[in-house]
């Protein structure tokens, strides 16, 4: 499989098939190849309405959103208007934090390769005017710090929507509108979204809960989350094809098809560079640029993002030794598992190298000293308790908050085994995957301080 015509005969033959028994109802794929973006759609947009999911379908790219919101950072880095070691406060000094010498402090390079510290899952809708954004910030003002700027890797939804509001202040605009004009435009991207005003003119894929007791998924109470986390990835919506155009810029050091240039090489690289390690190797990959997740590195590189919105996930993968991108758009069901099915044998065809192998629980878990790991890990969306019963078996209950609920979180309760290297693992899988609960920082008492999991929990009790 190396030509554009065996990505489609490969496409043709598995998509519909795989998501059939993924109970995924649509699926749209794009495969960046010798230069040329090739793509496929299959499934329906809606289980309530029946439309039929075609390559010119719309669907959101979640969390995707984040490497664009970093690219337009790095415009402004490449236009001498912002320096990535200062601090955020040189160009928005309303930024404020619980933990004011940490709102001084952090840096612009911190919030994009996601080390600011504070805590980020504020979900605060505030309003659909073009001040959105700019009130999102004020809130976080409330926000705790979980630990020094710098020092460790965290997931930060709330730090992607102040890099946003940076956008705004230093363009003068929305970040809807830089975005539209400083990436969307020169790229000659015809269908994204920025919101719904804009998805309305298309097909539009919605997203989907379940499946229920009788095996169907259920079309997601709302389409969108709010507004003030657009930045970070709450509504931006486009077609595979848009998305492996953006992923096309990227591997052409900066240039569009036409040859403007949209970013530098200096800042293209930059963010495929390996700038912080995970603790370990997650859904979240093993490292992180500014911007990009690295899945693996080495001669062999593997970048990309994934999104999830209410319903519906995202997949984005590059290798830029060969090449070759490959986009997955979803609106439900096992989003996960259909991904591995398509990216893994098409990038292992193309690259030669396939998706990097996830953890898996061993066979027969080491004995442990489980003292230090029991306890309760929180943040203000989720609480997580590490628990023994009287069998000697761990067991880990995540507990969300009441406005998680509102975005779709469900209580669970799920067995753990030990992994090694101060971590757990789930014996069974989540959403397609054995999640690594990773134990960091013990105290004096021997117990840690903190649970990883992509993003760290402090201990609570």
């Amino acid at each position: 499989m190396k030509s554009s015509d065996e990505v489609i005969e490969f496409v043709r033959g598995t998509l519909a098939r795989k998501a059939g028994e993924r109970g995924v109802p649509a699926a749209s794929v794009a495969v960046l190849v010798d230069g040329e973006i090739v793509d496929l759609a299959t499934g329906v947009l809606s289980t309530a309405t029946g439309i039929e999911a075609t390559t010119d379908s719309i669907f959101q790219i979640g969390s995707i959103t984040k490497v664009w919101t970093a690219t337009l950072v790095m415009q402004l880095v490449d236009d001498g208007l912002v320096e990535l070691d200062a601090p955020i406060r040189t160009y928005l000094p309303e930024f404020h934090l619980a933990d004011e010498q940490a709102a001084s402090a952090i840096t612009v390079r911190q919030l994009l390769s996601h080390q600011a510290g504070f805590e980020g899952d504020v979900f605060t809708d505030t309003g659909r005017g073009d001040d959105a954004i700019e009130k999102y910030v004020e809130l976080l003002a409330e926000l705790p710090q979980i630990f020094a700027p710098g020092t460790m890797f965290s997931y930060n939804n709330a730090g992607y929507v102040l890099l946003g509001r940076l956008v705004e202040r230093m363009r003068d605009t929305t970040w809807a509108q830089a975005l539209t004009e400083r990436i969307v435009h020169p790229l000659g991207l015809e269908r994204v979204s920025p919101s719904p005003y804009e998805a309305i003119l298309h097909r539009v894929a919605v997203g989907h809960l379940g499946p229920d007791d009788d095996g169907v998924a259920t079309p997601a109470p709302l389409w969108a989350m709010a507004p003030s986390n657009a930045p970070a990835g709450s509504m931006l919506s486009m077609t595979a094809r848009d998305l492996a155009g953006f992923a096309r810029m990227q591997l052409a050091d900066g240039l569009a098809p036409d040859g403007e240039r949209v970013l530098s090489s200096a800042s293209v690289e930059a963010m495929r560079t390996p700038l912080v390690d995970l603790p370990r190797l997650t859904a979240m990959g093993s490292a992180w640029g500014l911007g990009w997740e690295i899945d693996r590195t080495g001669e062999q590189l593997l970048y990309g993002h994934d999104g999830n919105t209410i319903g519906q996930s995202s997949f984005l993968r590059i290798d830029p030794q060969a090449n070759v991108a490959v986009v997955l758009l979803t609106n439900g069901g096992d989003a996960q598992g259909l991904f591995h099915d398509i990216a893994d044998p098409l990038l292992r065809e193309l690259t030669g190298a396939g998706l990097p192998d996830q953890p898996a629980p061993p066979v027969d878990a080491p004995d442990i000293d489980i003292a230090p790991y029991l306890g309760v890990f929180s943040n203000s969306t989720v609480e997580m308790e590490v628990s023994q019963d009287d069998d000697g078996r761990l067991w880990l209950e995540q507990r969300p908050a009441p406005s998680l609920v509102e975005l779709g979180g469900e209580a669970s309760r799920t067995e753990l085994v030990a992994f090694g290297d101060d971590s757990l693992i789930m014996r069974e899988p989540l959403e397609g995957m054995h999640v690594v609960l990773a134990f960091l920082a013990p105290a004096a008492d021997g117990r840690h301080s903190f649970v990883h999991v992509g993003r760290a929990l402090a201990r609570a009790r």
